[in-house]
């Protein structure tokens, strides 16, 4: 089994990976001053609930958006395994060209998403991930990542309003019940969610303008299950690319080697399920 790691803005997620099936996730709060004594027990607790035990695994990836504890996270992790995790960089075999001037720049979270969705997807296909930020990535039918775009996360977006705004209240994320709101909490649930789900349909339409063709869009992230139901364009809903973007970049680069013949296999089933017609 391999350990992925995601360290976000607001959450470090781990989840561990067999044969490309994604076996189980666990999500701690980021601290971004935390040191690897802080961090140790987190992962303790994190682990307990898994139903591999001992929870050992045969290495792991990390990808991460928050540079100060990327070394501390990776440190608790290598406890579990047999050396350091892999950490995701532009250096590494993503399949992608990076078609941008300064691609150490791009969040690495970004570059697993667009790795994974180019690998499994019909190309050229966007990436629109929904988390603390909403990001787009764009990926051509050459595989070259052109780059994208980033925009405020639902939960940003309502928590600023509710802070700024001072009649507004700071109300939690969920679906809405109708187009129209009666009351101002639905107000502001129906604007972030509506007004998320007409961005990605919005987007998707000029970047397509831009490019010239149709693309496959490949929407994940935490936030993303509130505005799927609600865009109106044909999309592909993916929870786990991020994890299966990890597992796949640590096969690519491990020193031993290569995808699995049967993963493979079903990384090109899965290709021709969404291809166009």
């Amino acid at each position: 089994m391999i350990l992925a790691i995601d360290i976000g803005n607001t959450t470090v997620a781990l989840a561990g990976i067999k044969d490309g099936r994604v076996c189980f996730v666990s999500h701690m709060e980021t601290l971004r001053s935390a040191t690897e004594e802080d961090y140790r027990p987190r992962f303790e607790k994190a682990f307990s609930g898994a139903k591999y035990h001992p929870v050992r695994f045969e290495g792991a990836v990390l990808s991460s958006v928050v540079p100060a504890i990327t070394d501390v996270v990776a440190r608790c992790a290598a406890a579990y395994c047999p050396s350091m995790p892999l950490v995701v960089s532009p250096e590494m075999k993503t399949g992608l060209t990076m078609a941008v001037p300064e691609p150490e720049k791009i969040g690495k979270d970004r570059i697993v998403d667009a790795a994974a969705a180019a690998a499994h997807y019909p190309l050229p296909v966007v990436t629109v991930d929904m988390g603390t930020a909403t990001t787009f990535n764009v990926i051509d039918e050459d595989k070259k990542f052109l780059g994208g775009l980033i925009c405020p996360g639902l939960s940003t977006g309502l928590r600023a309003l509710g802070e700024r705004c001072a009649q507004l209240p700071q109300v939690r994320l969920a679906a809405p019940k109708a187009a129209i709101g009666t009351n101002t909490a639905d107000c502001m649930i129906n604007g972030a969610v509506l007004g998320a789900a007409a961005t990605i349909d919005g987007i998707a339409a000029k970047i397509e303008a831009q490019l010239g063709k149709p693309v496959t869009i490949v929407v994940t992230g935490g936030l993303a299950r509130f505005v799927v139901p609600h865009c109106q364009r044909k999309l592909v809903y993916e929870p786990e690319l991020l994890f299966k973007g990890l597992a796949a970049l640590y096969m690519a680069n491990r020193p031993t080697g290569k995808v699995p013949g049967e993963q493979a296999s079903h990384d090109k089933k899965r290709r021709n399920k969404y291809r166009h017609h």
